[in-house]
């Protein structure tokens, strides 16, 4: 039960992001993508998924959500090639907001399969290397390293051409800045959540 929560929160913090990363909000002069706002919590549910479950189910989940995505971007573009009903006029807004969303899904697609997995792979690499020890720390450097991959690869791909060139970097700067930010600060979190996870789960099998 507590897995398929986990799956269920990271898939829909998700396709949020994927959605809402169509607006830029502003920061000071610059801006970011409003999908900051869900993103970067996925890492910490993807962390606390592999201190629980392992390596293995989180692979899975993230594949998953993968699946999710080609899933959304799929009936979003067939509701778009739709021909409106006669008395709806909102076509052209509908194209120009969700119309966005293909690019922002396809850099946001290729962005998270390289980083998560880079994050999963990390995950597990640090946790042999302190025995299973320093969650923290664990946390923290598997998610500062694949928050940055994931910051660049995104940011390029999504926005590359739309906006200038100064606009881009001074975006990936400020939103990597913000990531790490959440990642250091959400530690707490994280221990909160392997904790209550941990005192409630139950093998997903029962061995034979």
């Amino acid at each position: 039960m507590q897995l398929v929560l986990l799956s269920t929160i990271f898939t829909t913090l998700l396709l949020t992001a994927n959605i809402t990363a169509v607006k830029i909000v502003a920061v000071g002069s610059d801006g970011i993508d409003a999908g900051i706002l869900a993103y970067p919590f996925t890492f910490l549910i993807s962390d606390v998924i592999s201190e629980v479950y392992g390596r293995r189910t989180t692979t899975k989940i993230i594949w998953f959500g993968f699946l999710a995505n080609v899933i959304m971007i799929s009936l979003i573009f067939l509701a778009g090639s739709m021909p409106p009903a006669i008395f709806w006029y909102e076509q052209e807004s509908y194209d120009r907001i969700l119309g966005s969303v293909p690019r922002i899904v396809a850099a946001s697609m290729l962005a998270y399969i390289i980083s998560q997995n880079h994050d999963v792979i990390a995950f597990e690499m640090w946790r042999n290397l302190t025995h299973g020890k320093f969650l923290w720390l664990r946390n923290s450097a598997s998610t500062i390293v694949s928050q940055g991959v994931d910051t660049i690869i995104f940011v390029l791909v999504a926005f590359a051409g739309t906006y200038s060139n100064s606009a881009i970097w001074n975006m990936i700067w400020i939103t990597y800045i913000f990531k790490i930010t959440i990642a250091v600060a959400d530690t707490p979190l994280v221990y909160l959540i392997v904790y209550l996870t941990r005192k409630s789960h139950q093998p997903l099998a029962t061995p034979h």
